[in-house]
């Protein structure tokens, strides 16, 4: 029975790991072509990774738990009928639906690997022509050692870039790749790629990097880095040798990838007991990646207004929604948005800094703000311009609950353009948030009080809640801002008035 090893395919959205939620097939099992085999949670979703191939489970790589990285072996599949890659069998054609929106090989691997075995032919048979531009030293190990299989993880440490069969066009890499191997001096032109269709993965460049710094390295390195030098292998640091240490770290895996690290017993710096430690991964750390590059390049500012809004609760229980529910405060709050964006473009808009643009955006997807047991999540209402009251309603329940649930797609959740917060509901009256970057603007709603509110002159109970605008102040001055903050207001507190002119 020959064994085919699945790997984990690449998730798209530059995603590059994924956390294995839970198995869904056991050693053993007979599955078939598309039949889920494990849950993996993403920075983005949770989603299914169907199997490509067809036959018995014969080893699962992995624990629940466990984060993988792109490429790296997910579950071996035995095929039955003996059918080899050299033969051309139904199993390396794949079915084309290894993740929804990315897909498998489609039969170019089996390819891929006939091409390879004819140049390494090739070369045995004429070695002189062959010979690389830069020497491997005879001490380099020949494979990293990791869990990925020798036949899918050794990376040669040069391999020239005529190699390739006439026509063949190497796939385009991440930037993270790019930049990885540019930090390290890899020519990726020289390096094998293990991903699909010949693609260059992090795990390819750090066994390229790890290969070639080992001549001048000044010892074997003793011990393994702390596990957050793993994470960190993406950033240079100040020596060569610490710099291969850590890319050895991010080759082999065992502390990117293995189980979370025994907690110390004393926290170093205050000296107090350690409770727990909780990894920073799937959409928490994407949560703090995307704040903290908000922090660091986005000159936010805050503005602010309390508005009253008793007839906007008096209105809504005259509006239903087509399960003949009232219509929600936030699909109201929501129309009224998109209209303030149609008037203040601004803040519906892209800084590219690359280019020093502003790009304005025609249409809105309304991100709506959405707290989760898995972190908070902003799926957005694609063309939310074209809905009305009611049909904002219907995308907000469902995509509330799929992000709750964990069923959101990766694009609802990445092609925002104005984000919409309710962090009334945590029982709050204001807040100075975070823009979502790449976003420029964000307008958060507090919690509805009775209050003291004076009207005509006297003084009378009223439900009042709190607008607030968090803005990109490259893109637009305070006026821009205020004025698309009051417009706001303005409906909130004359409903009536504002649905007659929208």
């Amino acid at each position: 029975m020959s064994a085919q090893v699945f790997t984990l395919p690449d998730l798209g959205e530059g995603l590059t790991e994924a956390e294995l939620v839970r198995w869904l097939v056991a050693d053993g099992d007979t599955v078939g072509v598309d039949q889920p085999v494990a849950e993996v949670e993403t920075a983005k979703a949770v989603v299914e990774v169907p199997s490509p191939y067809a036959g018995t489970v014969l080893s699962r790589h992995g624990a629940e738990g466990e984060t993988l990285r792109v490429g790296e072996p997910l579950v071996s599949v035995g095929d039955a009928t003996g059918a080899t890659e050299a033969a051309g069998g139904a199993g390396d054609a794949g079915s084309g639906n290894v993740l929804i929106g990315y897909g498998t090989t489609g039969g170019h691997e089996g390819a891929r690997r006939r091409r390879r075995a004819v140049k390494r032919a090739s070369a045995a048979a004429t070695p002189a022509a062959a010979a690389p531009t830069a020497a491997v030293p005879a001490d380099a190990p020949a494979s990293p050692p990791s869990a990925v299989p020798a036949a899918t993880s050794a990376v040669p440490a040069a391999t020239s870039a005529a190699d390739g069969a006439p026509g063949e066009r190497r796939p385009v890499q991440s930037p993270v790749v790019r930049r990885l191997a540019r930090d390290h001096g890899i020519d990726l032109a020289t390096v094998e790629g293990t991903g699909p269709d010949g693609m260059v993965l992090r795990h390819d460049v750090a066994v390229a990097a790890a290969r070639a710094a080992a001549p001048t390295a000044a010892a074997p390195t003793a011990a393994a880095p702390p596990p957050a030098a793993a994470e960190r292998a993406t950033v240079p640091t100040t020596t060569a040798a610490t710099g291969t240490a850590a890319m050895a770290t991010a080759a082999t895996g065992p502390t990117a990838t293995g189980p979370t690290p025994a907690a110390p017993d004393r926290d170093p710096r205050t000296g107090l007991a350690v409770r727990e430690v909780v990894p920073l991964r799937g959409v928490r750390r994407a949560v703090a990646d995307t704040l903290t590059r908000s922090r660091a390049e986005i000159p936010e500012a805050t503005t602010w207004v309390d508005v009253d809004a008793t007839d906007l609760l008096a209105l809504r229980q005259q509006l239903t929604g087509t399960d003949g529910r009232p219509v929600g405060l936030l699909a109201i709050l929501a129309r009224f948005v998109v209209a303030g964006l149609a008037r203040f473009p601004e803040l519906n808009a892209r800084v590219d800094t690359g280019s020093a643009q502003i790009v304005h955006l025609d249409g809105v997807h309304l991100g709506i703000a959405a707290q989760t047991d898995r972190g908070l999540v902003v799926p957005s209402v694609a063309d939310a311009h074209r809905l009305g009251m009611r049909g904002l309603d219907t995308e907000i329940r469902r995509l509330t609950a799929a992000a709750r649930d964990g069923s959101v797609t990766a694009t609802e959740l990445t092609r925002g353009s104005f984000t919409l917060n309710n962090y009334g509901v945590l029982g709050v009256d204001g807040s100075a948030a975070i823009i979502n970057h790449p976003e420029v603007a964000m307008l958060g709603v507090g919690r509805v009080l009775p209050r003291p509110w004076v009207v005509d002159g006297a003084v009378v109970p009223r439900s009042i809640t709190q607008l607030s605008l968090v803005f990109d102040h490259r893109v637009c001055d305070g006026g821009t801002a205020g004025g698309f903050l009051r417009f706001v207001a303005d409906a909130v507190e004359s409903p009536l008035s504002a649905l007659a002119d929208l």
